[in-house]
């Protein structure tokens, strides 16, 4: 019994010792403890209920949602969204100034309180129906099913090409007066466009600021009448083809001209063009529009039957408060759709 009790005594005391260390070192790492717990999960289940290609707020939102509902989820993201340049977001209620960093940092935080969700760092790179859902492979060869998709993908911009133009993108160069209108209100303000584009962002764009001229970079295509109405309210247009903008640091100080002239500057307002970030939807066979957006129905719901979309990459409006609101519906209409389906 002295034996047994020594050896007792020894065993609590080792198992003390051990569970001690662990503790101390959880106090000590606690974030890094919580991804490993993360990634050994994420890497052992290979079976999803619902498979989210791309992390950002939409991506985030849709997860949450799914997380809530008590799905199994996996959410695959390369950490470059596409709004990483833009220093502030704005006309997002309680986040409004926070940096694009700050929330989507926040966001993930709370998404990976929920034990059902789990993530992996990486890129989608094909997807094929399968008789039970669906089927993704990354770009290191790790392969998941799923009985649904959700595209949270974004659109990709195409830069002009213009010198500077890409470096002063989101930050001095913007598309959206609703985003960033307010911080440039009372700046000298251009805007890059010609025709229907240069028309109707001439009257939008005059809501914010007054100093306001049109560059249509080459001859107008506006009409005459058009012309007339832009000029009416005091606004110049300018066909005098760019060279390049010169910046600092993303910040214009003035355009270039081919001709050898300039034009001080501090915010220019333009529509780049774009394409889908992710080929996967098409390979899927989803549709898009005529703009190149991923058709959806008012659910979320794509021309295929149990892939959603949502964010920028199904809409013209590309503020963090909708991809959010898009993102929440289609987790939600995913859900619906499992339930539905498996009652």
């Amino acid at each position: 019994m002295k034996v047994g009790k020594e050896i007792l005594a020894t065993t609590s005391r080792r198992e003390f010792i051990k569970r001690s260390g662990v503790a101390l070192a959880t106090l000590a790492f606690p974030n890094h403890f919580i991804n490993i717990s993360k990634n050994n999960q994420m890497t052992d289940q290979k079976d999803f209920d619902v498979i989210i290609v791309g992390g950002s707020y939409s991506g985030l939102a849709a997860g949450m949602a799914l997380g809530r509902a008590l799905k199994h989820v996996l959410i695959i993201d390369n950490g470059k969204p596409c709004n990483r340049q833009t220093p502030y977001s704005h006309n997002f209620i309680t986040q409004d100034g926070k940096t694009p960093k700050e929330i989507a940092t926040l966001a993930k935080q709370q998404v990976e309180k929920y034990d059902t969700v789990t993530f992996l760092n990486g890129l989608a790179t094909s997807g094929v129906k399968t008789n039970t859902g669906f089927a993704i492979k990354t770009e290191s060869g790790k392969a998941f099913s799923t009985k649904k998709l959700i595209f949270a993908t974004g659109i990709r911009d195409i830069m002009q090409g213009i010198e500077g133009y890409a470096e002063c993108w989101g930050i001095s160069v913007i598309h959206c007066p609703y985003c960033h209108g307010y911080e440039v209100r009372n700046e000298k303000t251009g805007i890059l466009g010609n025709g229907e584009y240069g028309f109707e962002f001439s009257s939008l764009i005059s809501n914010w600021a007054k100093d306001l001229t049109l560059f249509t970079n080459g001859t107008s295509t506006l009409t005459a009448e058009q012309t007339e109405k832009i000029k009416s309210h005091h606004i110049e247009i300018v066909e005098t083809e760019i060279e390049k903008l010169e910046q600092t640091n993303g910040h214009l100080q003035k355009i270039i001209f081919k001709d050898g002239s300039n034009f001080p500057l501090k915010a220019l307002y333009a529509r780049s063009p774009f394409e889908q970030h992710c080929a996967i939807p098409e390979t899927l066979r989803c549709e898009l529009t005529d703009d190149g957006y991923i058709r959806i129905d008012p659910s979320q719901k794509t021309s295929i039957h149990g892939v959603f979309a949502c964010g920028d990459n199904t809409t013209r409006i590309r503020t963090v408060a909708n991809a959010v609101a898009m993102g929440t519906t289609a987790g939600m209409m995913a859900n619906k759709e499992l339930v539905f389906e498996e009652f």
